[in-house]
């Protein structure tokens, strides 16, 4: 890792996994990037767990994103992310349940934070008072924080910046990463890291996925 924002390439569109997700891994696993990862649905759980064992297998960091708000829900993706062996589960609604789980088999946790709501996510909430959640959550043994800060009803580029400066823990930007003028953004305020998926389904960066994918990581390192 360096000072620069760390790019989590996500094998999903419109917050759910792609069924071609392994395919494009094969395709892309030389890639730059190191971090990689996918949601909770729709891929069968067998599967989820093969393509997490070749990630690993080709040396990459593992991300298991929860697109879930009940704690029932929030819980089994945590389950899922335990039994699929990933580095790392982001999203879910914090539940005490949850924390306590990864807190027992050492997976690192960053959970949501604001008032969430659809699928794709539309997020709500005060900015103070995401900052009090977020900080909240890390006292009490999370990881970090997962900030749907592109799918914020309000400026996200305010919150985005007040939320970095104002949270003394790993933050990542995820969602709706789609232009070079937000991958700037994104630069000047040096969260920890940031997700793209749908923009590179929708080749807003290049027109062949593998491409995009250094291009992006090329464009945070200058």
């Amino acid at each position: 890792m360096n000072n620069r924002p760390i790019l989590v390439v996500m094998l999903t569109c419109d917050d759910q996994t792609v069924s071609n997700a392994m395919e494009i891994f094969e395709d892309c696993k030389n890639s730059k990037a190191v971090y990689w990862g996918f949601k909770e649905k729709p891929l069968p759980l067998e599967k989820m767990k093969k393509l997490y064992a070749y990630m690993k297998q080709c040396g990459k960091k593992t991300v298991l994103e929860v697109v879930e708000y009940t704690e029932q829900e929030c819980l089994e993706g945590a389950k899922m992310a335990v039994e699929c062996g990933c580095d790392l589960l982001m999203g879910t609604v914090f539940f005490e349940s949850v924390n306590e789980l990864c807190k027992k088999h050492g997976l690192k946790y960053c959970p949501f934070v604001g008032e969430l709501s659809e699928r794709p996510t539309v997020m709500n909430g005060n900015v103070q008072d995401m900052i009090a959640q977020a900080n909240e959550y890390i006292s009490k043994g999370a990881y970090g924080i997962d900030l749907l800060g592109y799918r914020y009803t309000g400026n996200a580029v305010e919150l985005i910046e007040k939320f970095v400066s104002r949270v003394d823990a790993p933050v990542c930007i995820a969602g709706s990463i789609n232009s070079y003028e937000r991958l700037d953004e994104i630069k000047k305020i040096s969260p920890t890291a940031f997700t793209i998926g749908s923009a590179f389904f929708n080749n807003c960066f290049g027109d062949d996925f593998s491409r995009q994918i250094d291009t992006v990581y090329d464009y945070m390192e200058q």
